[in-house]
């Protein structure tokens, strides 16, 4: 069993963490070092930063659910590929489990958008 085919993804990988060890290496030594006030505090868009509770603020739970949501569907989606890419090969049943699956995906999608999960109120 060779292991010649995965040299260029093996490659690939070297050449992404060769570059980001450089960049991160580079930044302190490329990077302007002009500091002040401003540059130095938070970003608010314009508002002046309000203090926050010892343990935090009181966070809506929405983010955490469409969060959630966008990664269910996002893993739903990507089981497409292997699919479109070995269509030929599954013939009749690998399109009527994929009908399946899409049609439970979009039950799914249909079920959370009744119920007020897409909504951003």
């Amino acid at each position: 069993m060779s292991l010649a085919p995965y040299v260029p993804i093996l490659g690939l990988f070297a050449l992404a963490a060769g570059f980001a060890l450089f960049s991160v290496a580079a930044a302190p030594f490329v990077g302007p070092r002009r500091f002040n006030k401003a540059k130095l505090d938070a970003y608010e868009c314009g508002i002046e930063p309000t203090p926050q509770p010892v343990g935090g603020g009181r966070f809506p739970v929405k983010f955490y659910l469409t969060a959630m949501l966008f990664i269910v569907f996002d893993i739903e989606i990507i089981f497409l590929y292997p699919w479109a890419v070995n269509f030929g090969m599954l013939g009749v049943f690998g399109f009527v489990e994929m009908v399946l699956f899409i049609v439970t995906v979009f039950v799914a999608f249909a079920y959370v958008w009744r119920r007020g999960g897409l909504d951003w109120d």
